[in-house]
């Protein structure tokens, strides 16, 4: 696949002369560039636009869980929003209130707040990644973030990076010093789902040939199917692709991997239906969770990780495997325990990047 390269960068004048301002005008030399007071917002989504603004919020963020669900304890470093991708089910299409690709340009902003949350926690485990609200790497061959965030976190003694992406464009991945703090992360699912509802984004020959690479690279690797679809014949589909996954790369190189459900806030089905027509993933049977969203029924859910959790159990007992967004009862159904057996679910995750990565408070 080819990086977005839009053809208008609009900036606010506050960031104007920033380090990021300066490398979009690099690696776009034929883009028409225009300063403003302020980036208003629009209501109409055009792929040829990017935005370049001042983020006046908190840069560092916590994962947006519920106390209903085990929560991962992740946390965010917010450096942009929004995602050409346009997979069907994106929850950013009813999340965001602004449609157009749009950056923080003030990096160092961003980069003393986490100084300062490091600084003033040395004693925890700091999780951090960048996929929540956009996509870690679909800007990256423009905006060269990768390689200020990894010598970051390779300087740092108790906090790993997180990067979470459906393209191939690790590029600029190679030749770091990463110093194995940094995990880089693919959103998978079947070829099916692949190809009718995330038609734009990297095939998974493609994904899964960049995290061999970046496993050669000495990174360490992590996998996210999230959402599950229950759709016709979904067995074969899954242990397709995972069973691609597990002859690609080493699961030793794993740190854990994850499973979703689809679940969506209620306003995204008409949305879904409104600009993605052909989708049948609305059409599922659905119920409102505790959380608001709309979830699969409790047994079919149920199913989708039993399955999924069997063939990566038989790959490799010792992997780390979670559910996202998922209570106790659902855990304990399918895969026979639940977080609070291992002191929650972010002390799980703290565990697999200390025993894999060996990464944490009081290591080196």
């Amino acid at each position: 696949m080819h990086a977005p390269k839009p053809s208008r960068v609009i900036i606010e004048s506050d960031v104007s002369n920033s380090e990021l301002a300066a490398t979009l005008r690099a690696n776009l030399p034929s883009a028409r560039f225009e300063i403003v007071d302020r980036v208003q917002d629009s209501t109409r989504r055009d792929p040829n636009i990017l935005e370049v603004v001042r983020f006046r919020g908190r840069l560092l963020k916590s994962c947006p869980g519920t106390q209903n669900y085990y929560c991962c304890g992740y946390r965010i470093l917010h450096f942009g929003t929004q995602c050409t991708l346009d997979c069907t089910y994106c929850i950013l299409q009813a999340y965001l209130n602004q449609p157009n690709l749009r950056l923080f340009g003030n990096t160092g902003e961003m980069l003393g707040e986490l100084s300062t949350e490091l600084e003033q926690n040395p004693n925890r485990l700091h999780r951090i990644g960048t996929g929540e609200f956009t996509d870690s790497l679909l800007l990256d061959p423009l905006t060269g973030l990768s390689k200020i965030l990894v010598p970051f976190f390779a300087g740092t003694r108790n906090a790993v990076l997180e990067l979470k992406t459906k393209t191939n464009f690790i590029g600029n991945l190679v030749g770091l010093d990463h110093n194995g703090r940094t995990i880089t992360a693919w959103s998978l699912n079947s070829e099916q789902v692949r190809r009718s509802e995330e038609p734009k984004s990297a095939t998974l020959e493609e994904r899964l040939a960049a995290a061999r690479r970046c496993a050669d690279l000495g990174y360490y690797l992590a996998f996210h199917f999230d959402p599950l679809l229950e759709y016709p014949d979904w067995q074969t589909g899954y242990a397709e692709i995972l069973n691609r996954l597990l002859d690609a790369v080493d699961p030793s190189r794993i740190v854990w991997i994850s499973l979703g459900a689809f679940r969506f806030m209620p306003e995204l089905k008409q949305i879904i239906r409104e600009r993605h027509a052909r989708s049948k993933i609305p059409y599922g049977e659905f119920i409102r969770g505790l959380d608001g969203k709309m979830r699969y029924f409790r047994d079919i859910r149920v199913e989708l990780y039993s399955f999924m959790g069997e063939i990566i159990r038989k790959a490799d007992p010792s992997l780390c495997l979670y559910l996202c967004m998922e209570g106790k009862d659902v855990w304990t159904e399918a895969l026979g325990f639940s977080p609070d057996e291992q002191g929650g679910l972010a002390a799980m995750l703290d565990k697999a990047v200390e025993d894999k990565m060996k990464v944490g408070p009081g290591r080196g």
